[in-house]
């Protein structure tokens, strides 16, 4: 099961793993922390890129560089318009397959292997407990 904490800090809030990781939220107004939808994003390019760089690299195409932007627009107030994600790679020298391999994987990963693709894509029940 994934579990994170969030909670209110004295600087504005703070998202917490049982790992000892913390990631600095806010309302976007402040600087140095995302905002929930940058998380969203940013939960959703690290899903993705995570699942694709091992497999690339397992077929013996590691990409000399690999990155991708995400990007939505707000639509409405709370509601995000679709999302691109955008890879930025540079490939091997000299190996003519590590592209077609790059867009098949990356095409699989999106469409099957990546939980926050699936969850983004497919209704996901949500669960709210008050005390």
């Amino acid at each position: 099961m994934a579990s994170v904490r969030v909670e209110r800090t004295e600087d504005g809030f703070v998202a917490r793993n049982d790992r000892g990781a913390e990631v600095l939220m806010g309302t976007g107004d402040e600087r140095g922390v995302f905002t929930p939808v940058e998380l969203l994003l940013a939960a959703l390019g690290g899903c993705n890129i995570v699942t694709v760089e091992p497999l690339t690299a397992q077929r013996g195409h590691r990409m000399v560089r690999l990155a991708m932007t995400v990007q939505a627009e707000k639509i409405e107030t709370s509601k995000l318009g679709p999302i691109t994600i955008t890879y930025d790679v540079e490939l091997p020298e000299g190996d003519e397959k590590a592209a077609e391999v790059l867009r098949a994987v990356a095409q699989r990963v999106e469409e099957k292997y990546c939980t926050v693709s699936r969850a983004l894509r497919e209704t996901t029940e949500i669960n709210l407990e008050l005390p």
